[in-house]
C-alpha cells in the first residue's frame, strides 16, 4: 500500500463547481484532502474524467427547490455547503485513481462525488468499473441504482403488463430493465414525442397516451402532477402505482376520488436512499452500486446521454440543461 498523498500535498487545491443562487453557479477553489484522519482507513487520490448532470434532483437543487424539511435528508455523501446555496452537490463521478492502496492506484472508478476536477475520498467510497463498461457511460451509474431500487419496490413479476409513466433516465431505465423480464408487456409513455426514438432505440413500445386501464403495474417518473394523474388512471383493479417523482417543495394535488378506491389501488412511494426491507438482509449499497455498474454492459445505454460539455462550461452549461424546456436526458461533463 502507497503511504501519504504526494500528489494533494503538491497541490492542495481543485476546481469544483457549486451553485451560488436561485438558477446561478461558478468554479470555485475547493481543497484536496491531504490526509487520512484517524488513520482509519486509506485513502485515495482521484482525477475525475467524467461526471453526469442528474437532471431531476439537480434542477431542484440549481433553482433553490429542496424544501426546509428535505435539507438534511438531501444531503449528497460528499456535498460542501448548505442548501438553499452556496452548495457543491452532485453524485455521479467517474475518475482515475491517482494515489492510494496499491490495488485502486491507475484503476478507473465511480464514485458519489460531486463536480469536481480532483478530490480524494476513503478508499471505500470508490467503486471500480468493470472492464465492459466504458467510463464515459459509468455515469450513468447513480440513475440505473434509483432504477434497481425501484423496481425492488414494485416488486414486478413474469407476464405483468407495465406502464412507465414519464421518460426520463430513471424513468426509460426503468422500463428496460422492466422489459428484460420475461412475458411482461411494458408501455413507455411520455407527451413528449421526442422521447419515442430514445424509447424505440431500447426497444420499448412508445406511447404518448393511452387510455387502457387494466395495468398489473404503473411506475411514475415524470416528475409532474399530471403524469401522476395520468398513472392512477392507468392502473387496474387491485394493482399498484409506484412513485418514483420527487417534487422539491411544489404542492401536488392526488385525485384519490373517482375509482381510486373502487380499484383498491396501491400508492407506494420508492426513494433509493433506502434499500427496500425485504432487501436489507442480504444486499448492501455497495452491492447495489456494483450491481448498477454491471448493469451498463450495455452499448444501447448510450442513448441516453444527450449531450457533452467540458467542465469550465458548466456555468453556462447548467442554465441551459436544467431550463424547465429543456430536453436533457443525462448530460455528461468532461474533464
Amino acid at each position: 500500500m502507497s503511504s501519504g498523498f504526494s500528489f494533494a500535498t503538491e497541490q492542495s487545491t481543485s476546481r469544483a463547481f457549486w451553485t451560488t443562487g436561485p438558477g446561478e453557479g461558478r468554479i470555485l477553489e475547493a481543497p484536496v484532502a491531504s490526509g487520512q484522519p484517524n488513520n482509519t482507513e486509506p485513502w485515495v487520490v482521484v482525477q475525475t474524467l467524467w461526471s453526469g448532470v442528474s437532471r431531476g434532483t439537480e434542477s431542484l437543487v440549481f433553482n433553490g427547490q429542496v424544501p426546509q424539511s428535505e435539507f438534511d435528508r438531501m444531503r449528497a455523501p460528499y456535498q460542501e455547503g448548505a442548501f438553499p446555496w452556496p452548495v457543491k452537490y452532485g453524485y455521479a463521478n467517474v475518475g482515475q485513481v491517482l494515489e492510494g492502496p496499491d490495488e485502486l492506484v491507475g484503476k478507473t472508478v465511480f464514485c458519489l462525488f460531486p463536480h469536481q476536477a480532483v478530490y480524494s475520498v476513503p478508499a471505500s467510497a470508490v467503486t471500480p468499473i468493470p472492464a465492459g463498461v466504458p467510463p464515459k457511460r459509468a455515469i450513468l451509474a447513480a440513475n440505473m441504482e434509483t432504477a434497481i431500487n425501484g423496481l425492488w419496490d414494485a416488486t414486478p413479476a413474469v407476464g405483468d403488463r407495465i406502464a412507465v409513466v414519464g421518460l426520463g433516465v430513471v424513468g426509460l431505465l426503468v422500463s428496460w430493465l422492466a422489459s428484460r423480464i420475461p412475458g411482461t408487456q411494458v408501455t413507455a409513455i411520455d407527451t413528449n414525442p421526442a422521447r419515442a426514438a430514445v424509447a424505440e432505440a431500447l426497444g420499448l413500445e412508445f406511447a404518448a397516451e393511452t387510455s387502457a386501464d387494466s395495468h398489473d403495474l404503473v411506475i411514475h417518473a415524470s416528475g409532474h402532477e399530471s403524469g401522476l394523474v395520468t398513472a392512477l388512471a392507468l392502473a387496474g383493479q387491485e394493482a399498484t402505482v409506484l412513485e418514483m417523482s420527487w417534487y422539491g417543495d411544489t404542492p401536488v394535488s392526488v385525485p384519490l376520488g373517482s375509482a381510486f378506491h373502487a380499484r383498491r389501488l396501491t400508492l407506494r412511494s420508492s426513494q433509493v436512499g433506502q434499500i427496500p426491507p425485504a432487501h436489507q438482509p442480504r444486499w448492501t449499497y455497495r452491492k447495489r452500486l456494483e450491481l448498477a455498474l454491471e448493469l451498463l454492459q450495455h452499448d444501447v445505454l448510450d442513448h441516453l446521454i444527450s449531450g457533452e460539455s467540458g467542465f469550465e462550461q458548466m456555468p453556462e452549461t447548467m442554465s441551459r440543461i436544467l431550463a424547465k424546456s429543456s430536453d436533457t436526458l443525462c448530460h455528461r461533463i468532461k474533464y
